[in-house]
């Protein structure tokens, strides 16, 4: 087990949430791969290719949290390290009642606009499809708006560095999904919609019972009331959120535009391989996050207490890690083969040099990840926001590029974004160092 740097009291409580989340982090993972043949076999290739595309374009609305949940984040685990417990709650009922306004807009939006467009051309498939399109883009739009207020819940524990709960709800919506696509396939007909509706309502439901449970009981001091509303809350959390909004929205273009982009190059019976790759290799990431998580709160207390010599020796851990994590992508990219052909049989073919691609793409971003984390931790964000928000304007223009004037197919649309990231592995580290060695000025320290 790697151990945070000393041995606080905050590196035992960060050691004891990482390894529970291993454990549902380790259930979600097995969940939601039984999940992908279900659904190829209860959707076939075509519709759950639109489903993900769908879920990547709605996903790209959660810029209306305007950043807020970062900006919480960072907020609360400061209140918290005060143990100002009245601010606390001020940050909760601000971020709670702010969100749920900005969703209220998002969903009335989606409820009007829907029924002015063609669907069918959006996501580039069969007109017979329009008629349950138009009735599922307004519900998974409004079950995402209202997902995206409750889920403010597992931002709370994650400041409290208590990460693992994230993880369990994780798990918990995962099981439910598997148990629901399961029973869906013993019925004579499928239908996108009937999926849709289903897949939309678990999470909202998971995490609405976790917001009653937490704020009647552990979180009670910090349940959202109206009267504890204040400008100067919101503008404080804005302020760092603003920041945070315009990375997400970077995030958002760079990372989820990429089956939109196959959808409309090559259809979307082609975005099925790019994710079952994606979802594959990404297992590195998820294991490496679940440890970076507390991590991000555990430095923003270290921080505000000048425990420099912590955050320094959990560094130096993470890095070890990150070795580690480089050693196991490139393994999982060897047996890859083996891997799919246990997995999905040959319902999916998936090239080896997609494999590839996504093995690099994932790479190249575990570099420079616990050096994003630190600089998430501390607030300290205006570099991240230039290089994410420069390689958000330039990815969709270059994979294009890439791919009409190259023999690459699917994979020059990652390699265009592995182009896009790569100035990070450089630039983050750089930083780092500057604030740690307290000769950061100007960009650096901002």
């Amino acid at each position: 087990m790697v151990y945070f740097g000393i041995q606080s009291n905050r590196t035992k409580k960060i050691t004891k949430h990482v390894l529970l989340s291993f454990l549902f982090k380790g259930g979600t993972i097995i969940a939601n791969f039984l999940l992908v043949p279900l659904t190829i076999k209860y959707l076939d290739n075509v519709n759950y290719g639109v489903w993900l595309t769908l879920t990547s374009f709605v996903a790209w609305f959660s810029f209306f949290d305007i950043g807020l949940g970062h900006g919480l984040r960072n907020k609360f685990a400061e209140a918290l390290a005060r143990k100002d417990y009245e601010l606390a709650k001020g940050y909760v009922s601000t971020a709670y009642y702010a969100i749920g306004s900005f969703c209220l807009v998002l969903a009335s939006l989606a409820l009007f606009v829907s029924y002015f467009i063609d669907w069918t051309m959006v996501f580039n498939t069969s007109k017979e499809l329009q008629s349950q399109l138009q009735l599922l883009v307004p519900i998974v739009f409004t079950c995402f708006s209202l997902q995206l207020i409750v889920k403010l819940i597992t931002t709370i524990y994650t400041a409290d560095q208590r990460p693992s709960v994230q993880g369990m709800t994780g798990f918990i919506m995962a099981i439910t999904s598997l148990m629901a696509i399961w029973l869906l396939t013993f019925t004579d007909k499928s239908s996108l919609l009937v999926f849709g509706i289903v897949f939309s309502l678990i999470p909202v439901i998971v995490l609405y019972i976790l917001n009653v449970y937490a704020f009647s009981n552990e979180y009670r001091i910090y349940r959202p009331a109206w009267s504890f509303w204040k400008r100067k809350y919101f503008k404080e959390i804005f302020g760092l959120g603003l920041s945070f909004f315009i990375i997400q929205l970077s995030m958002i273009v760079l990372y989820t535009t990429d089956n939109f982009i196959i959808t409309q190059l090559f259809g979307p019976e082609e975005v099925v391989p790019y994710n079952i790759a994606y979802k594959y290799l990404n297992i590195s990431s998820i294991l490496f996050i679940m440890v970076l998580t507390p991590f991000w709160s555990g430095v923003t207390e270290a921080y505000v207490k000048g425990e420099f010599e912590w955050i320094k020796k959990s560094m130096r851990n993470l890095v070890k890690l990150l070795i580690l994590v480089l050693v196991l992508i490139f393994l999982m990219t060897i047996i890859s083969p083996f891997f799919y052909e246990i997995w999905i049989g040959n319902m999916v073919a998936i090239p080896f040099s997609l494999t590839v691609s996504m093995a690099i793409f994932f790479s190249v971003s575990m570099l420079f990840t616990p050096f994003n984390y630190f600089i998430n931790g501390i607030g300290k964000i205006k570099l991240h926001m230039y290089t994410f928000s420069f390689a958000a304007l330039i990815n969709v223009p270059l994979s294009i590029i890439i791919v009409k004037h190259t023999p690459l197919g699917v994979e020059g649309v990652i390699i265009a974004t592995i182009i896009c990231i790569a100035p990070n592995v450089i630039l983050f580290p750089m930083q780092y160092q500057r604030i740690v060695n307290k000769k950061a000025r100007g960009i650096w320290n901002k």
